[in-house]
């Protein structure tokens, strides 16, 4: 039976009172307009022009402290280890680290960050992130798929699933994780979404996927197995098209041979010059660090991966930005990323990439302000208002948005939520988020559920 009499037929039980309204919208949006579509590897155009093809998602696990990194308080400074007069019994803790401007704009980063400082001029500052979550699992799949509470899509899989990739042998998301970050894979998940649109995590190493090589004699003989295997898969999907699960079964298959042909290549770093090892900070023959993640990254974006994720850091408070015990730790963690990062903006804009590459730096919140008692080293958590950052991908460099009040406890002014953060990045990648929907247990679902709003002012 084909579409039309097919759609005849739905509307014909619908007009007889068969069919309940919501039972009749699901059939019907199974219909040709990419609700149920399990390939991954077919792109499909945005909503409208687009101004990034690509995002660099870079997430640093633990909740960088915002008063310690991007957002300077003088008032902490001069009041530190002085009792706060909001919350009773605390005392207010100033930044171990001086703040300086850079660039013609003059934005002020600590001295935490010299280099990604240096690139001021093409970032977009936001000093008013608020999270819907204090805790780190709420937190951490807060910013990645916008609850705080349910098993939800992650944003790179919403992106896999409104997109595609251009590239058939890689997937639309990937996603480069030495360790598991608080509320592990469901960062990565597609949950009810087509598994197809589930992120591929990389971890780095020798090798980074298992069974990245071919096990067959030669390519050939591969070659004819696949095609063979192939072929009996499509037997047995004939007469199966509306079962999902196996639809995206037979598709990572493919798409698993595919990137036995391109991943090689893609990880395969000994052709970038020593000056491009140099940029990231990277030695020669390394497979970790956060150096090689970032180029494996541009590698990934120029191969046509549409969401890459990038994860510092993971559920060990002694490898995350979680800084209970001491702020000290710092500056082992900046060290890490800074210079990598910085790296990668100057390789994106000099290599013309940085125009189409929407590059993001995020974690789950901040820290907060004050401690229990004078001389305490490390903060505690705090969602009220945080820092994230944007750069390319049509975005405007050399600005600050929104602002915290005096101490760095909460938004003072241009409050940007999570939801407002997912629906910018969504924007940007020519995807209204209000249309980006997918019908589940009789309900439209989307990444920012019933809230977001673009951030107009931050666009260029």
């Amino acid at each position: 039976m084909n579409n039309l009499p097919r759609r005849h037929a739905i509307r014909s039980l619908a007009g007889g009172g068969l069919l309940l309204p919501g039972l009749l919208t699901e059939m019907l949006r199974g219909e040709g307009n990419g609700s149920t579509r399990h390939d991954a590897s077919v792109p499909v155009s945005p909503h409208f022009p687009a101004r990034a093809k690509r995002v660099i998602f870079m997430f640093m696990t633990g909740g960088v402290s915002h008063v310690d990194t991007f957002d300077p308080k003088p008032y902490l400074q001069e009041h530190h280890d002085q009792p706060a007069s909001k919350p009773r019994n605390r005392f207010y803790k100033g930044s171990d680290w001086k703040f300086r401007p850079h660039g013609q704009c003059g934005t002020e980063v600590s001295d935490l960050f010299p280099c990604i400082g240096s690139m001021m001029d093409d970032i977009c500052l936001i000093r008013s992130m608020q999270n819907i979550n204090g805790d780190h699992f709420g937190a951490t799949i807060g910013i990645h798929t916008g609850s705080a509470t349910f098993n939800r899509p992650s944003i790179g899989s919403w992106v896999s699933y409104g997109l595609g990739t251009t590239n058939n042998n890689l997937p639309a998301f990937m996603v480069i994780s030495p360790g598991l970050p608080y509320a592990g894979g469901q960062v990565w998940g597609s949950d009810f979404l087509p598994s197809v649109h589930e992120g591929t995590r990389i971890i780095p190493g020798p090798e980074p996927i298992a069974n990245m090589q071919r096990r067959s004699a030669n390519a050939q003989l591969q070659k004819t197995e696949l095609d063979l295997l192939q072929f009996f898969n499509r037997q047995h999907f004939r007469g199966r098209e509306k079962d999902g699960q196996l639809a995206s079964r037979i598709k990572s298959f493919e798409t698993a041979a595919g990137m036995q042909l391109a991943a090689p290549d893609a990880f395969d770093l000994s052709r970038e010059s020593d000056a491009t090892h140099k940029l990231y900070g990277l030695k020669r023959g390394d497979t970790g660090g956060f150096g090689w993640q970032c180029l494996v990254a541009r590698r990934l974006a120029e191969r046509g991966v549409r969401f890459i994720e990038l994860i510092d850091g993971d559920s060990n408070v002694d490898r995350n930005w979680d800084s209970h015990a001491t702020m000290g730790i710092y500056n082992k963690l900046a060290r890490n990323v800074d210079r990598p990062i910085a790296g990668m903006l100057r390789d994106l804009k000099a290599r013309g990439m940085l125009d189409d590459t929407l590059v993001v730096f995020t974690t789950e919140f901040g820290r907060q302000p004050w401690v229990p008692n004078p001389g305490v080293e490390g903060r505690n958590h705090h969602s009220r208002t945080y820092c994230s950052w944007l750069a390319g991908g049509g975005i405007r460099g050399g600005m600050v948005y929104g602002q915290s009040d005096e101490v760095g406890n909460d938004v003072a002014e241009k409050k940007v939520t999570v939801h407002d953060f997912q629906a910018t990045i969504l924007h940007q990648l020519g995807i209204r988020h209000e249309d980006l929907t997918y019908r589940h247990a009789g309900r439209d679902f989307r990444l920012t559920d019933v809230h977001g709003e673009v951030v107009q002012d931050i666009l260029g």
